[in-house]
C-alpha cells in the first residue's frame, strides 16, 4: 500500500514514516502543502495523511484542491486543533 505523508515537523514525519514502513507500507514524506499537492496529483496513492497546519498550503486547502481535481484517495487529517469548527471543516 502506497501512502503520502504531509507533515511539516520533520522529526514527527520521520517517526510516522518509520512506523508505517515497519508495517510494510510504502511512504512518500513531504513537509509542506505545495509538495503534498504536487505529489498527490502526480502519483496514485492508496491513502494520504495530511497535517492541517503546514506552510505553503494548509491540509484543508490541499484536500479541497485534490477533490476538485477528482482525486478521491482516502485522507486522514492530522491536527492539534480541537475546536468544533475545525473538526467540521475537516
Amino acid at each position: 500500500m502506497r501512502l503520502l505523508l504531509a507533515e511539516d515537523e520533520v522529526e514527527l514525519a520521520n517517526a510516522i514514516s518509520a512506523v508505517l514502513k515497519h508495517k510494510n507500507y510504502s511512504v512518500d514524506a513531504v513537509y509542506n502543502g505545495i509538495d503534498a499537492y504536487n505529489y498527490a496529483i502526480a502519483q496514485d496513492y492508496d491513502g494520504i495523511i495530511l497535517d492541517i497546519m503546514m506552510p505553503g498550503m494548509d491540509g484543508i486547502q490541499v484536500l479541497t484542491k485534490l477533490r476538485e481535481k477528482g482525486i478521491d484517495s482516502p485522507v486522514l487529517l492530522l491536527t492539534a486543533k480541537s475546536d468544533i469548527y475545525d473538526r467540521i471543516t475537516g
